[in-house]
């Protein structure tokens, strides 16, 4: 998995009646755009995060 600043992170549920969450990319703490990440939820929540199978990335949409 790669990814860029400014891309997000789909983290999709585990069970039955999860919603699916959306998280931005504000740091890339690996190399060459590898995990981890350093993302921001849309509730300000801030977490550091190594994505699994569940979470796909968004590329941020060129203006």
């Amino acid at each position: 998995m790669r990814a860029k600043t400014g891309d997000s992170l789909l983290v999709h549920g585990r069970v039955v009646g999860d919603h699916d969450r959306v998280a931005e990319i504000v740091e890339v703490l690996g190399t060459d755009g590898e995990p981890p990440y350093r993302v921001r939820f849309d509730d300000g929540h801030e977490a550091v995060m190594s994505p699994g199978p569940d979470t796909v990335v968004r590329e941020r949409k060129k203006a």
